[in-house]
Protein backbone atom coordinates (compact mmCIF):
# COMPACT_ATOMS: atom_id res chain seq x y z
CA UNK A 1 0.00 0.00 0.00
CA UNK A 2 1.21 3.48 -0.70
CA UNK A 3 0.42 6.73 1.02
CA UNK A 4 -1.86 7.55 -1.88
CA UNK A 5 -4.13 4.56 -1.24
CA UNK A 6 -7.56 5.69 -0.16
CA UNK A 7 -9.08 4.85 3.21
CA UNK A 8 -11.72 2.87 1.30
CA UNK A 9 -9.06 0.68 -0.34
CA UNK A 10 -7.38 0.07 3.02
CA UNK A 11 -10.70 -0.90 4.61
CA UNK A 12 -11.59 -3.14 1.66
CA UNK A 13 -8.26 -4.94 2.08
CA UNK A 14 -9.12 -5.50 5.76
CA UNK A 15 -12.36 -7.36 5.00
CA UNK A 16 -12.37 -10.75 6.71
CA UNK A 17 -9.14 -10.06 8.63
CA UNK A 18 -8.27 -9.45 12.27
CA UNK A 19 -8.49 -5.69 11.56
CA UNK A 20 -12.17 -6.03 10.74
CA UNK A 21 -12.85 -8.27 13.75
CA UNK A 22 -11.24 -5.73 16.10
CA UNK A 23 -12.83 -2.69 14.47
CA UNK A 24 -9.53 -1.09 13.46
CA UNK A 25 -9.91 1.86 11.08
CA UNK A 26 -6.90 3.17 9.17
CA UNK A 27 -7.01 6.96 8.92
CA UNK A 28 -3.61 7.59 7.34
CA UNK A 29 -0.84 5.36 6.00
CA UNK A 30 2.41 6.58 4.51
CA UNK A 31 6.06 5.51 4.81
CA UNK A 32 6.86 7.89 7.68
CA UNK A 33 3.58 7.71 9.62
CA UNK A 34 0.35 5.76 10.00
CA UNK A 35 -2.66 6.58 12.17
CA UNK A 36 -5.64 4.43 13.08
CA UNK A 37 -8.35 3.91 15.65
CA UNK A 38 -9.87 0.96 17.48
CA UNK A 39 -12.90 0.73 19.77
CA UNK A 40 -12.38 -0.43 23.34
CA UNK A 41 -15.72 -2.27 23.29
CA UNK A 42 -15.16 -5.85 22.14
CA UNK A 43 -11.41 -5.59 22.76
CA UNK A 44 -11.35 -5.93 26.54
CA UNK A 45 -10.06 -8.48 29.00
CA UNK A 46 -12.48 -10.13 31.47
CA UNK A 47 -12.04 -7.23 33.94
CA UNK A 48 -13.44 -4.73 31.44
CA UNK A 49 -10.12 -3.05 30.65
CA UNK A 50 -8.69 -2.65 27.15
CA UNK A 51 -6.72 -5.85 26.52
CA UNK A 52 -2.98 -5.24 26.22
CA UNK A 53 -2.86 -7.62 23.28
CA UNK A 54 -5.41 -5.47 21.47
CA UNK A 55 -3.09 -2.47 21.83
CA UNK A 56 -0.26 -4.56 20.36
CA UNK A 57 -2.46 -5.64 17.44
CA UNK A 58 -3.26 -1.98 16.72
CA UNK A 59 0.44 -1.08 16.97
CA UNK A 60 1.60 -3.89 14.69
CA UNK A 61 -1.13 -3.10 12.17
CA UNK A 62 -0.16 0.57 11.93
CA UNK A 63 3.59 -0.09 11.78
CA UNK A 64 3.06 -2.75 9.13
CA UNK A 65 0.86 -0.46 7.02
CA UNK A 66 3.54 2.24 7.11
CA UNK A 67 6.28 -0.30 6.34
CA UNK A 68 4.27 -1.55 3.35
CA UNK A 69 4.08 2.01 2.04
CA UNK A 70 7.85 2.29 2.48
CA UNK A 71 8.61 -1.12 0.91
CA UNK A 72 7.51 -0.07 -2.56
CA UNK A 73 6.13 -1.90 -5.55
CA UNK A 74 6.70 -5.66 -5.63
CA UNK A 75 7.76 -5.88 -1.98
CA UNK A 76 5.97 -6.61 1.26
CA UNK A 77 6.66 -5.94 4.92
CA UNK A 78 6.65 -8.75 7.48
CA UNK A 79 6.93 -8.12 11.21
CA UNK A 80 10.03 -9.64 12.79
CA UNK A 81 9.95 -8.01 16.24
CA UNK A 82 7.33 -6.26 18.35
CA UNK A 83 7.44 -5.11 21.95
CA UNK A 84 5.17 -2.93 24.05
CA UNK A 85 5.02 -1.18 27.39
CA UNK A 86 1.54 -0.69 28.83
CA UNK A 87 1.32 2.50 30.87
CA UNK A 88 -2.39 2.63 31.74
CA UNK A 89 -5.66 1.27 30.44
CA UNK A 90 -9.17 2.41 29.66
CA UNK A 91 -12.65 0.90 29.84
CA UNK A 92 -14.50 2.67 27.03
CA UNK A 93 -14.27 4.85 23.97
CA UNK A 94 -11.94 4.80 21.01
CA UNK A 95 -8.16 4.54 21.17
CA UNK A 96 -5.87 6.07 18.56
CA UNK A 97 -2.51 4.72 17.49
CA UNK A 98 0.17 6.71 15.72
CA UNK A 99 3.15 4.91 14.15
CA UNK A 100 6.19 7.10 13.52
CA UNK A 101 9.21 5.88 11.56
CA UNK A 102 12.44 5.49 13.49
CA UNK A 103 14.39 3.79 10.68
CA UNK A 104 13.53 3.47 6.99
CA UNK A 105 16.13 1.20 5.45
CA UNK A 106 16.44 -0.92 2.33
CA UNK A 107 15.68 -4.21 4.10
CA UNK A 108 14.10 -3.16 7.42
CA UNK A 109 11.82 -0.47 8.78
CA UNK A 110 11.28 0.31 12.46
CA UNK A 111 8.41 2.28 14.00
CA UNK A 112 7.47 3.63 17.39
CA UNK A 113 3.73 3.38 17.94
CA UNK A 114 1.95 5.40 20.61
CA UNK A 115 -1.56 4.32 21.62
CA UNK A 116 -3.66 7.02 23.31
CA UNK A 117 -7.16 7.29 24.73
CA UNK A 118 -9.71 9.92 23.70
CA UNK A 119 -8.18 12.34 26.22
CA UNK A 120 -4.71 12.00 24.62
CA UNK A 121 -3.36 10.00 27.57
CA UNK A 122 -0.68 7.52 26.57
CA UNK A 123 -1.87 3.96 27.12
CA UNK A 124 0.98 2.08 25.48
CA UNK A 125 4.22 2.56 23.63
CA UNK A 126 5.25 -0.13 21.15
CA UNK A 127 8.13 -0.70 18.79
CA UNK A 128 7.85 -2.74 15.61
CA UNK A 129 10.53 -3.81 13.16
CA UNK A 130 9.53 -5.17 9.76
CA UNK A 131 11.68 -6.93 7.23
CA UNK A 132 11.07 -5.80 3.65
CA UNK A 133 11.04 -8.72 1.24
CA UNK A 134 10.15 -9.46 -2.37
CA UNK A 135 6.49 -10.32 -2.84
CA UNK A 136 5.74 -13.85 -4.00
CA UNK A 137 2.82 -14.58 -6.28
CA UNK A 138 0.01 -16.40 -4.47
CA UNK A 139 -0.14 -20.12 -5.24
Amino acid sequence: MTHTDSAEALHAAAAGTLLERMGIKILEAGPARAVGTMPVAGNTQPYGLLHGGASVVLAETLGSMAAMAHAGEGRIAVGIEVSASHHRSTRSGIVTGTATALHLGRTTATYEVVVEDSESRRLATARLTCMLIESRPEA
